[in-house]
């Protein structure tokens, strides 16, 4: 089962909850790998972009960018599930809110938190510790695995 983990690049949590699922057999996308994106790859200035919106926008359009969002994208929509790891940015906030879109069990584990979030309500579950999301994204497995396949075109059950 694919799990897609939503975060921050700040975030310490996120490489201890890929672990933990990759350890209950979990195949979990991880943004950090290295084939991850990183916006030095479009600009080493990029932190300088709020002075000169212009530069992220045609950043965006880098050849790099557009591999990374691909790749992340390809990612999401091909997930079972989604864990979002507290505290994340925007990034990760569109990635839920894609994913509770388009019906995918989505949980936030909130080990730590700059502010409240009150969209995150819309996800299905919410905890403060880690073996309460693996617990979670068990479930699902569980739940997921036992719905019934469906039925090739063509075939009489």
């Amino acid at each position: 089962m694919k799990v897609y983990v939503a975060s921050s690049w700040r975030n310490d949590f996120q490489p201890l909850v890929v672990q933990a699922l990759r350890l209950e057999g979990f195949e979990v996308y991880d943004f950090k790998d290295s084939e991850g994106f990183r916006w030095t790859e479009v600009d080493p200035d990029w932190q300088r972009w709020p002075a000169d919106r212009q530069r992220y926008i045609d950043g965006l359009k880098h050849p790099c960018a557009e591999r990374g969002f691909n790749r992340d994208m390809q990612a999401l929509e091909n997930a079972d599930i989604v864990v979002v790891v507290m505290p994340c940015g925007v990034s990760a906030a569109l990635e839920a809110g894609f994913a509770v879109g388009n019906g995918k069990p989505t949980g936030v584990y909130i080990p730590a938190m700059r502010e409240p979030d009150l969209m995150f309500s819309m996800c299905n579950y919410l905890c403060l510790h880690i073996h309460e999301i693996v617990a979670w994204a068990l479930e699902q497995r569980a739940r997921i695995e036992a719905l019934p396949m469906p039925t090739p075109a063509g075939v009489q059950s």
